[in-house]
């Protein structure tokens, strides 16, 4: 297991009145995954936000590759590949101009024979040049699952990270993320699926509340455990 690539420390985060982290810690470490499970507003994706430079905490610590999520942002964007739920492609450009676009904002060299290849990647080089209005969802999924494949971060933020895939792309995506933990990048994953994210993690955490409710060790967890420990530890949060 590799250095400590994400650290989160008494994380909180509120919007007005109402908590929506509550104290969270959390640690994952270079040549691992973590899938983080939790129901609809337990605050996964707003942990990724944080992570993600998006949004800023309330109180706690939070680094990511060393570098404090506060105070070095931009350190910390140059290390992270986010894919959120939605694909948040840019629809009046062709699929080549959204990686090159995208790699401008990350302050990052833009090369264009390596845009290429990450659109080879994700079998989308046929429509390099076409306007992502085209594209089907799993087409703009796998468009920006190419930015991490250009950018190539040493921490990736996935929120559902296999929806809207079919089959192809899907074990695509599950290759890529066991040869970057291999590589030593670590891997934050926000799911409610019990299916590929679970195969790909190490371990499970389980986010409810607000809180870190359960963080474990996947390997001696057969389905039917995780679903258990999960139901388990929601209910008694409800």
């Amino acid at each position: 297991m590799g250095n400590s690539l994400i650290q989160v420390t008494g994380l909180s985060k509120a919007f007005g009145m109402h908590r929506v982290l509550d104290g969270v810690e959390l640690e994952v470490h270079g040549g691992s995954a973590v899938a983080l499970l939790g129901p609809n507003g337990a605050g996964k994706t707003c942990l990724l936000r944080i992570l993600a430079t998006l949004s800023r905490p309330s109180r706690g610590s939070v680094t990511v590759a060393g570098h404090d999520c506060v105070r070095e942002p931009e350190r910390v964007r140059r290390s992270v590949g986010l894919v959120a739920h939605g694909a948040y492609v840019y629809e009046d450009l062709s699929a080549i101009e959204n990686l090159r676009f995208w790699t401008t904002l990350a302050g990052l060299p833009w090369r264009a024979d390596a845009g290429h290849r990450a659109l080879v990647d994700v079998e989308l080089e046929r429509f390099a040049t076409e306007r992502v209005r085209t594209f089907s969802a799993g087409m703009k999924r796998r468009l920006a699952l190419a930015r991490f494949v250009l950018a190539r971060p040493t921490v990736l933020l996935l929120d559902e990270p296999f929806a809207g895939l079919d089959q192809r792309a899907k074990k695509w995506l599950e290759e890529y993320l066991e040869a970057f933990k291999a590589g030593g990048g670590a891997i934050l994953m926000a799911t409610h699926s019990f299916g590929r994210e679970l195969r790909v993690a190490d371990r499970i955490a389980i986010l409810t509340a607000g809180r870190i409710a359960l963080d474990t060790a996947r390997a001696a967890l057969s389905h039917d455990d995780v679903q258990r420990l999960y139901a388990l530890h929601t209910e008694e949060a409800s």
